[in-house]
């Protein structure tokens, strides 16, 4: 059982990174809730990672949640990709991500994970 979680969030951090965007464009977001200390993997739809300093995690049914990573994440926004290991199936703020720098997958930089704070994304005006 913990080998299937663990490759079930290997494969939700590994996903394809969605377009790119904007080298350190964070895109601005309100708070909509008080922060968690824990989301649950198997919930999660897509990962963003918006800068070396920034993850959003969303969720299914379309919530948001904006990890902000204390201490940065040195490569975390130019490979865009990132390993989470634990035995069971949640990120919580207390765990560590790991860049995942390729080809071949190379491990990186580890960083620690903040509380996630559920947000909504402000839609830039056209």
């Amino acid at each position: 059982m913990r080998l299937i979680l663990t490759a079930a969030a290997l494969l939700i951090a590994a996903a394809p990174a969605p377009a790119p965007q904007k080298k350190d464009a964070v895109p601005v977001a309100t708070p909509d809730g008080k922060p968690v200390s824990c989301i649950i993997g198997r919930q999660i739809r897509q990962t963003y990672v918006r800068s070396d300093n920034v993850i959003d995690f969303e969720m299914r049914g379309g919530q948001v949640y904006r990890n902000e990573l204390p201490g940065g994440c040195p490569g975390l926004a130019s490979e865009k990709r990132f390993l989470h290991k634990s035995s069971i199936d949640e990120y919580c703020s207390v765990d560590t991500i790991t860049v995942l720098h390729s080809p071949p997958m190379i491990e990186g930089a580890t960083c620690g994970l903040g509380e996630f704070q559920p947000v909504k994304l402000v839609k830039p005006a056209k």
